[in-house]
């Protein structure tokens, strides 16, 4: 069988196939019967190729068919695309659902970073000089200032732009590393949720000594509550990594490691929008001076409800799509 034999026996296949992928691009789905036949179809012309490659490589129809089986493999092969649905789905059942399978940890969390907090906040209010052992260097530079009653929240209008952005970096950032400590068997996560509690702790203490712990607490409560609740679940996430390493139970530990990771990745991925959303608070209504105080506060008091009753109460009696083996 010459080349143009060979065409003219196998052309109505190849046609065929042509077809079915015009029409899988187009606005009208494949039915399926007709994906089924595409599939039999590809497979007979990848064995079309293979043949007219080997017998007749420089010719037209091996051009042809090179280019129509890489075609179809673009099409049927493609990566599934990340549908609005999906993602709808993981907003409103997946993430929440796996906060609650994720609470004890998320509590722990939020344990590790809140008892240094208040340990260290009546520790600095009871005895201002105990915050030069207890806080970074960095933060002894604001001392002199709180002692005159003078803090730092004073961001002047044109750079709260550039100070929204800087925060949601370094929140996020904040975040990813206590999700990411958990590789060390949880070890780092601990250390950024107690560092960060005694840093939180030392200076409301430090300030509430010297008569200015409402005027922070004023700037911090409006993006507080989501910030901090934030990296409460990126720790828990940490924290759910690492026991799974020190704790595997029945499984391999590199199988329970995978288990937990990937329900850790979806609150991690899920802290993202509410650090972003701490931000734009931060930067542009707690530090405006011209809202009055009921207001930052009713504005970290409600979205700190509107985030719980999310998590706790969403996605209820909905089943998630099961993890692909």
């Amino acid at each position: 069988m010459n080349a143009e034999q060979f065409y003219r026996s196998r052309q109505a296949d190849w046609q065929q196939l042509t077809a079915l992928l015009d029409k899988s691009q187009q606005m009208s789905s494949l039915n399926p019967q007709e994906v089924q036949q595409m599939g039999q179809l590809y497979r007979s012309v990848t064995a079309d190729l293979a043949l007219a490659q080997r017998e007749y490589p420089r010719h037209q129809v091996t051009t042809f068919l090179n280019q129509l089986v890489a075609r179809g493999h673009a099409i049927i092969y493609q990566g599934e695309p990340l549908a609005v649905r999906r993602l709808k789905h993981y907003f409103l059942v997946g993430l929440p659902q796996t906060f609650r399978e994720a609470l004890p940890f998320i509590m722990t969390a939020a344990l590790l970073l809140c008892l240094p907090a208040i340990i260290a906040g009546f520790l600095t209010n009871w005895q201002p000089d105990a915050s030069t052992w207890l806080l970074p260097a960095s933060v002894q530079e604001l001392r002199p200032g709180i002692e005159n009653q003078e803090l730092w929240t004073n961001i002047p209008v044109n750079e709260r732009p550039y100070f929204s952005a800087f925060i949601m970096s370094n929140n996020i950032q904040v975040s990813f590393l206590a999700f990411g400590g958990g590789i060390t068997a949880g070890l780092f996560s601990l250390y950024i949720l107690i560092f960060n509690g005694l840093l939180l702790g030392g200076i409301t203490g430090l300030t509430a000594h010297y008569d200015v712990g409402f005027e922070l607490w004023t700037f911090v409560i409006g993006h507080g509550v989501i910030e901090l609740s934030a990296i409460f679940i990126a720790g828990g996430s940490g924290l759910m990594l690492g026991w799974a390493i020190i704790q595997p139970g029945l499984l391999k530990r590199g199988d329970a490691l995978m288990l937990a990771a990937r329900k850790a990745v979806k609150l991690i991925i899920g802290c993202v929008p509410i650090l972003i959303i701490a931000g734009l608070i931060e930067g542009f209504i707690s530090p405006n001076e011209n809202i009055p105080w009921p207001v930052k506060w009713s504005v970290g008091i409600i979205t700190g409800i509107l985030l719980y009753s999310y998590l706790l109460l969403a996605g209820r009696g909905q089943e998630q799509p099961a993890d692909p083996a």
